[in-house]
């Protein structure tokens, strides 16, 4: 049976996390890719260290303590940076990530398929707001709901209730879609279908090969659930 809902994952799933250092890859060279990658994976390793230790701060702010980390590994932080305004270029094109190109012929197949599509993310609301705009993705969301009311992050499951409340329905009447592992263990745990997104082709994690659909990009997704 389709979904009661889809619900999305935004940053990795929906938005491209890379385009910000995609749009500066020339002020940072080489060193580009390396920034990129280390500045997502200490965003996220803060946000599971705040909910494992019962603290929160605002995922935008976890976003600039990440970016700070990575020019200083790379030798890219202090007044030289500054001066060039390369860190406040970098946030500025975090708040108005790049969708990926199907995203937005994917929610409207969904929409014509009677199936409402939202986001649930560990994102600031502002910061959400900015990227659905620039995005064009906001006349096809029925919601777009952060985590920032709850003071808490994924994989908590009060999280993955915020959707079961807002659809008022039970989780595996529920799909959701995400391109992180790991956030898609914790849904599937929570009793969502789940769909993971492998865009890169990363090897399975969390036995998701046996309980997640596998897709390599949304493209396919709205026949895979109708």
């Amino acid at each position: 049976m389709p979904p009661n809902a889809a619900i999305f994952d935004a940053y990795g799933t929906l938005l491209d996390v890379h385009a910000a250092v995609a749009r500066h890859a020339a002020g940072l060279g080489e060193r580009a890719a390396a920034v990129s990658a280390l500045w997502r994976a200490r965003q996220l390793e803060y946000s599971w260290i705040l909910s494992a230790s019962g603290a929160y701060e605002p995922f935008w702010a976890l976003t600039e303590w990440a970016l700070d980390h990575a020019l200083a590994v790379h030798g890219l932080a202090g007044p030289d940076a500054s001066a060039g305004g390369l860190r406040e270029a970098l946030l500025a094109a975090y708040r108005r990530l790049d969708p990926y190109p199907e995203v937005v012929p994917m929610l409207g197949a969904l929409r014509a398929r009677g199936i409402p599509a939202a986001i649930l993310s560990n994102g600031s609301p502002e910061m959400l707001a900015s990227s659905v705009e620039a995005g064009g993705l906001g006349p096809w969301l029925a919601d777009v709901l952060s985590v920032h009311p709850l003071r808490c992050f994924k994989p908590d499951p009060r999280v993955y209730a915020l959707a079961t409340a807002r659809f008022g329905c039970a989780p595996q009447q529920i799909a959701f879609v995400s391109s992180n592992a790991w956030d898609a263990y914790g849904a599937g745990r929570f009793g969502f279908r789940v769909v993971w997104v492998n865009r890169t082709g990363a090897p399975v994690e969390y036995r998701l090969d046996e309980t997640a659909e596998i897709l390599p990009d949304l493209a396919a997704l709205p026949e895979r659930l109708a």
